[in-house]
């Protein structure tokens, strides 16, 4: 993995930039936005998908597999973390001396000048970032955003806007949230994790504290998450000026705050706003997307936009028309009355939102979650909250084998650990090939049964084999 120099000094000119990884989520809403710019850019990654092909048709050159002569005549080379350092278009940079950004630099440079919103979190950035967005649009606003996802209504992750405003998903993995000049933060949450990367709890909080004091203008933070009152504590303790607070959530107390919550479809619910004259507005709110956790990010998202300024009920309105992100809870089919949904949960405290928020669409049908472990660290630190919070919240749950990314396979650290901790085998099934995994999930399902792909890997991928295996046994049976 490639970490970021915190130190390191931007250049104000890039000249001609090449994206190592360019079909990233992120890095391909970066590379958009400096095309847009005027910048010359290229790139390179290993395999074609959606961001490859949509860049490419912007006149983008994209290279399919790496190779040091993808670089060609570009002056700076832009790389994810997720790199591997033996890489050849990264280890050819570095022999030349060209500068090398890492992405989290380069989207600095992008929103260098403007009046920032950086997201961050653990859960519910890349969502909470697409509302901040849908509502200044919908309010009328211009900003440049970038975003972690695609935003479903806009088709796009990212994209240049006239107003002073830029909107970001700020990553907390490797520290990166603390390049960006921040007028204001959100933090959604903080539940510690990539302790590989920080070596302690202590530090990952202490990141957090860091990331909110650099806000020059408003913290928004939420009240009910214990890790995010731990970091408000640690802010308040440690000292010094601070910007302006202003709190969200369901808790007592709260600035904004989320009351009234039907969560049996798309969620609904009522918010109450502190005004700054100490009198409190009640309004209600209609989303277009299921589950508390959603209720709770459009309240956040509510925070930002009236701590800018803006009408609450307005915002409540401009908010509502969000229609999601891609790869959250993504619907992808539907044969023999079985709905297939894809999604990026990728941690114990996302895949608990997740099952909790399919249960509004299920029915009275039953839940399949198809589990893709994701990195095995990660998989070596939480298989026990994995096992639990699948067991609780599925009614059976397919294992598939690790996707470790950019690490090296552990001895050992399989997604049999996360079955193996099921306390009811009957419900679990590890398999580590795909096909019988696709062929074993149409053997279990039922008409009105929804399954669930949940990983930040390559899960998504298993869904053609799943929809076809789903058509052998349904329409072999007539149904």
């Amino acid at each position: 993995m490639i970490y970021p120099d915190l130190d390191m000094q931007i250049p104000d000119e890039l000249g001609k930039v090449h994206f190592v990884g360019i079909g990233g989520s992120g890095m391909s809403g970066i590379a958009r936005m400096m095309h847009a710019a005027g910048v010359r850019v290229s790139g390179s990654d290993r395999s074609a998908n959606y961001n490859t092909k949509a860049l490419a048709e912007l006149g983008i050159q994209v290279s399919i597999g790496h190779a040091a002569e993808n670089v060609g005549d570009a002056d700076t080379l832009v790389v994810t973390g997720a790199l591997w350092q033996d890489n050849p278009e990264y280890q050819l940079a570095l022999a030349t001396g060209m500068p090398v950004l890492h992405r989290s630099q380069a989207l600095a440079w992008l929103a260098r000048g403007k009046r920032l919103v950086s997201i961050a979190g653990a859960h519910g950035k890349t969502t909470s970032t697409g509302m901040v967005v849908t509502g200044l649009l919908g309010l009328g606003a211009d900003p440049s955003f970038v975003n972690g996802g695609i935003i479903e209504s806009l088709g796009t992750s990212s994209g240049p806007g006239s107003d002073d405003l830029f909107v970001i998903e700020a990553d907390e993995s490797d520290k990166s949230f603390l390049l960006y000049d921040t007028a204001i933060a959100l933090i959604t949450n903080v539940d510690p994790e990539h302790l590989d990367f920080y070596g302690s709890r202590e530090n990952f909080m202490q990141a957090f504290v860091d990331f909110a004091r650099g806000a020059s203008e408003q913290i928004v933070i939420s009240a009910d998450d214990p890790g995010a009152l731990e970091v408000l504590e640690s802010l308040r303790a440690q000292g010094g000026e601070l910007p302006a607070i202003r709190t969200f959530g369901e808790s007592e107390g709260a600035d904004v705050r989320l009351v009234a919550l039907d969560d049996s479809g798309p969620v609904a619910f009522e918010v109450e706003v502190l005004g700054a004259d100490g009198g409190v507005e009640r309004h209600r709110a209609q989303l277009s997307v299921f589950g508390r956790h959603n209720a709770v990010n459009a309240v956040g998202a509510l925070a930002v936009l009236t701590g800018l300024g803006f009408d609450a009920a307005a915002s409540l309105r401009a908010i509502s028309e969000f229609g999601g992100t891609k790869r959250r809870f993504e619907f992808h089919a539907e044969v023999g009355g079985v709905r297939v949904y894809d999604d990026y949960a990728h941690h114990p405290t996302e895949v608990a939102a997740l099952l909790d928020s399919a249960r509004a669409v299920v029915g009275e049908g039953r839940l399949i979650a198809i589990h893709q472990p994701h990195l095995y660290s990660r998989t070596s630190l939480f298989h026990r909250e994995f096992a639990e919070v699948l067991e609780q919240g599925a009614d059976r749950t397919v294992v598939l084998s690790v996707d470790g990314a950019r690490e090296d396979p552990v001895a050992g650290v399989t997604g049999a650990l996360v079955a193996d901790d099921f306390s009811d085998q009957s419900r679990v099934a590890y398999i580590d090939d795909w096909q019988r995994a696709a062929d074993y999930l149409a053997e279990i399902a039922e008409p009105g049964d929804v399954m669930v792909t949940m990983s930040c890997g390559t899960v998504y991928q298993i869904i053609p084999q799943v929809v076809e295996a789903l058509h052998g046994r349904f329409d072999a049976d007539g149904e």
